[in-house]
Formats: structure tokens, sequence, C-alpha cells
């Protein structure tokens, strides 16, 4: 709505250097005409200075001459709103502001200017990043407390040479952690590289992790590096270490007690000053039981250990990583889509994701592809998400709902009443009483009962 100029310049006066928001007024040279005590604040320039000054010189904002939002109301008649938009204060800082601008007209009706108005918005980035930090860790997006956990150590542990072991399903994240303290330790300024240990054959892997000379065999041509030269004064990392061939794991654990190795085919011997960082989704204790995997070497690389959940165990992160994901592949894609409907997140909510945060990732990429708007709803979801959580035997009453929640919480604390009792915040006595009134039978009764008829 235009701003009408009062017949008394002392109200109008006082109400503009009530508002906390910077307010100026300009005239049709584009000279300042009022400049609030807010205005002065956030840019740092007092009133006196800035009255007869055109507004550019004072504001240098990023949206000023080329795009000025009064130039364009004035040519337009439309006023902006809420533009974010940063200008530049004495100190050189850039401050991020929200800009808006009206016509300025007198009694009369006629133009005789602008008004524009800045909202200082720092406090809004600073809690944005702060939020941002929460969330956010060298690439590792969480609002989990177990993920916190490993967060909160993971600068004391980069900060050692120590072998970590990360596990987890496939699909959790492992080499980001392994990203991550190679980012924050002294070797940050120094290669990062990956081996997948499962990815090879085992007549390959060798030449992969040591190198090997010219000559070293048949089509060796000319001596090729291995992983370990390639990460000298660096960090090594050895995905899935427990797909590792025996004779590997042997040549592995001398290089780790030696830091010295040989390439294939090589009379010298190389120093080996690298960090390693392995990881595997096997669980190692059973493969050493099995004698696949050596013991000795399990206890090198077993230094200190991270188990990284499953998503499914922390579902929490599931909006927080699908809109992570939708900012990332609507750049990639070229499409302007800003989030989820409620029936699209419902759906990816029910999903327990045997693959992970890698099957979240792939399932909102199908949804970016397919969406032609801005919103990614149930029907851009791949169909076998679809159809997997589709409920054809949904409750259809309060007692049934009511027995199926108790009865997954029983199952999820091996039916113990007690523990079950205490995760639903109920006496005891009260479960008993709604499992004899909803006929929910413990297994081992029924086990019992099916011996005894």
């Amino acid at each position: 709505m235009p701003f009408i100029a009062e017949p008394s310049p002392e109200r109008f006066e006082a109400v503009i250097q009530s508002i906390n928001d910077g307010v100026f007024t300009v005239d049709r040279d584009w000279r300042i005409t009022c400049f609030n005590r807010a205005a002065e604040e956030i840019t740092g320039i007092p009133r006196s200075e800035a009255l007869g000054r055109r507004c550019y010189e004072i504001l240098k904002s990023n949206v000023c001459k080329d795009t000025c939002v009064i130039q364009y109301t004035i040519d337009t008649g439309r006023p902006v709103v809420n533009l974010t938009a940063y200008l530049t204060n004495r100190e050189g800082v850039q401050v991020p502001v929200s800009v808006s601008s009206a016509l300025f007209r007198n009694k009369k009706g006629e133009l005789i200017g602008g008004v524009e108005s800045f909202r200082d918005l720092r406090h809004v980035e600073n809690l944005r990043k702060e939020v941002e930090k929460t969330y956010s860790f060298e690439d590792i997006i969480s609002k989990s407390g177990k993920v916190k956990r490993i967060l909160d150590i993971l600068p004391t542990i980069a900060a050692n040479e120590s072998s970590v072991l990360i596990t987890g399903e496939s699909g959790t994240g492992k080499e980001l952690f392994a990203r991550a303290i190679h980012n924050l330790s002294g070797r940050s300024e120094k290669p990062f590289i990956a081996v997948n240990c499962g990815g090879f054959p085992e007549t390959l892997i060798e030449s992969e992790l040591f190198g090997y000379e010219a000559g070293a065999f048949t089509g060796a041509t000319k001596s090729k590096p291995g992983r370990f030269t390639l990460a000298q004064g660096g960090t090594l990392f050895l995905d899935e270490i427990g797909d590792l061939p025996p004779l590997l794991q042997v040549k592995l654990l001398r290089v780790l007690q030696e830091k010295t190795y040989e390439p294939l085919g090589g009379v010298r011997t190389l120093k080996a000053d690298v960090r390693i960082l392995a990881a595997t989704h096997r669980n190692l204790e059973e493969r050493v039981a099995k004698e696949a995997f050596r013991q000795d070497l399990y206890y090198r690389i077993n230094v200190i250990k991270l188990e990284i959940p499953p998503l499914r165990k922390r579902m929490e992160d599931v909006p927080l990583l699908a809109n992570h994901f939708i900012q990332r592949f609507s750049v990639l894609h070229d499409k302007d889509i800003s989030g989820l409907s409620p029936n699209a997140l419902k759906l990816l909510m029910e999903h327990d994701y045997p693959g992970n945060v890698r099957e979240l990732e792939n399932i909102i990429e199908h949804g970016c592809v397919l969406c032609p708007g801005n919103l990614i709803r149930a029907g851009h979801l791949p169909e076998w998400l679809r159809i997997l959580n589709e409920a054809p035997d949904a409750p259809s009453n309060f007692e049934d709902v009511e027995k199926q929640f108790i009865i997954s919480v029983l199952e999820k604390n091996n039916w113990n009443r007690l523990a079950a009792a205490g995760e639903l915040k109920i006496h005891k006595t009260t479960l008993f009483r709604k499992m004899k009134k909803l006929r929910i039978v413990p297994p081992d009764r029924v086990h019992r009962q099916g011996e005894t008829g």
C-alpha cells in the first residue's frame, strides 16, 4: 500500500524513527530525504551523512543499480515485498536483509519518490547456521542422538594416528565418516584414497593395493603405483575389508606392523606413511571365529570402532535427508522442487530401508525426475515403494489400532511385559489388563497351549 505523506513532518519523522526496520525515502533523483535510526545502525552510516546522497552510494546492495527495487516499484507501480538481498555496511561486512519498497506520494496523490525498508536478517542467518551445524557435519546430515554421539568424538579420533574400524550395514554412509576423520586430521592436506577390497578379483587386489613394476607379469609394460603409494602422507580407506582374501590379509598385517611394503615384482622396499581407516558390513568377530579373517589383523584395525546405525533405527533423519537430496537433485535435474507432499512423506516414513541412506537417495532421485511441479507427491515415488507400503488389512477401529501398537511394542521388547509397560509409560497391571481385553497372547503361552492341546 503506498505511503501517504502526512501534513506534519514531525509526526512522520517520529513514526519512521520508532520502526525497528531500516527505512529511508528518496526523491525522483534517488537522493535520500529521510533516513531512520535503524537504517543508521544496520549500515553504520549516520543520518547526516546519508541525507542528500543517492541511495545506492549508501546501501551498496547487490540489488542496487541494475535491479533497484525502488526503480522497479516506480516503473511498474508494484511494491516489492521481503526480497532477500545483501548490503555492505561501513565496515565492509555483508549484511543479509529483507527488502520491501513502495511508492511515496504527497497528500494530493502525486508521485514524489519511493520508500524502502530493510530488515536485518543476521540473527535469522545465525540461527539457520546453528541449526545446520547441529544437523550437518562434514557432509553427514543427522539429528539422531546415536549419530550425534559419534560426531562428538570424531575430532578426538581424527587427532591421533590410530586405526579405525567403521562398521554398519551397506548404504549407511561409512565412507562419509572416514572422509570426515581424514578432513579433521593433520593429514587433511594429503590424499584420501579409497579402495573397495571386495570390488576386485583376488588376482588383482594385490597389485591394486601395492602397485607393480614393469615386467612383473605378462602385460605389465610399465610400472603402476598402488593405493598405498597414492595415499602417501594421507589416509587409505579400505572399504569392505572383511572381503579381503586370506593371502592379502597376511600382507596387509605386515604393512601395518612394519610400515613398509614392496610393489609386485619389485626389489625396493617402500615406506608406508599412511593412516588406515577400514570399514565393513560384515560381522568380523564371527569371521574371526570361523577363521575366515585373521584375528591379529582384526586387532590391528580395530583400535577404535565406530558403529553406524542403520536408517531404520534413526527414522528422524528421513525428512532431513530427503530434503537434502531434493535440493541436490533439483539442481542436478534443473528443477525447482521445494519438498514432499504429506502422503509422500508418510510413505517414506513407513518404509524400513534395507538399503539405508543410499536407498533413500535413489528413491528421492526417482521422485525428482518424475515430479513435474515443485512438490514430490506419492505418485512420483517408485511404484514398488507404494505397493510395498499399502495396507490392505488396515485396522478398522480403535481397538485394532491399539492392539497392533501394543503388539509391536511387546515384540520390540522381546515380549518382556515390564519393559514394554515402561516404554508405553503405563503401569504393568494396566498392560496386563489391556492384553487380556484385546486377547493378546504371548508366543510362549501359545506354544505351551499347542503342546497341551
